[in-house]
């Protein structure tokens, strides 16, 4: 028992450390939350620092989940308890507990505890996610679709054999914290109101990462 509550406490605390504040305020001086969304994530982070910022972000982001995973693995928990243990580390970047409990959306999180648990997830996620946000030019519609793709590629992996169900678990409830963190953005895109990605400027949507 102690096993799951050192990983998933650890995971939690991992998740929470605030790196888009962190990254902006050591590079611009300033509070991202008091920019744009409001949020922590990627995007936020590139409306208010620019795209070094932003990648920077998003990679330490998932490098929290998947560190979160790589601890439960390194306790010789059971597959279920690696997936929650990355589910804990999104959980802890869209509710910190160092910022009252907010936080960004969780999409790169979530991408990093599922390449953590299957390295392809992550090769077939990023791709998709930057592949459909750059299209579109907004990188909600990307996390969107990204958590969607999470769940069913566990899923399918499961189903040929190929891995456990019980990574599955990772895959629905980070899709779920994601979707859930996108309401406001889901609305807007359903009026048309989105805010598009300024590719010249570096100047992203409300934070959707």
């Amino acid at each position: 028992m102690w096993r799951w509550v050192v990983a998933l406490v650890v995971g939690y605390l991992l998740g929470s450390v605030p790196v888009g504040v962190l990254v902006v305020r050591w590079l611009r001086g300033i509070d991202v939350r008091q920019v744009g969304s409001g949020r922590t994530g990627g995007t936020n982070v590139l409306r208010a620092a620019g795209w070094g910022a932003a990648v920077l972000t998003g990679v330490v982001d998932g490098l929290k989940a998947a560190v979160s995973v790589l601890v439960a693995r390194w306790l010789g928990g059971p597959p279920l308890l690696l997936a929650l243990a990355g589910v804990a580390a999104v959980v802890g970047h869209n509710y910190s507990i160092f910022l009252r409990f907010r936080g960004g959306a969780g999409t790169m999180a979530s991408i990093g505890g599922a390449a953590a648990l299957w390295p392809l997830s992550g090769l077939i996620l990023i791709p998709v996610l930057l592949g459909v946000a750059l299209f579109t030019r907004r990188a909600s519609l990307g996390s969107i679709v990204g958590a969607l793709l999470l769940p069913a590629l566990f899923a399918a992996r499961a189903g040929l054999g190929a891995g456990p169900w019980a990574y599955l678990a990772h895959g629905v409830l980070t899709s779920a914290l994601t979707l859930w963190a996108l309401r406001p953005n889901i609305r807007r895109l359903l009026r048309g109101e989105e805010r598009r990605i300024d590719l010249e400027a570096g100047r992203g949507p409300q934070g959707a990462l």
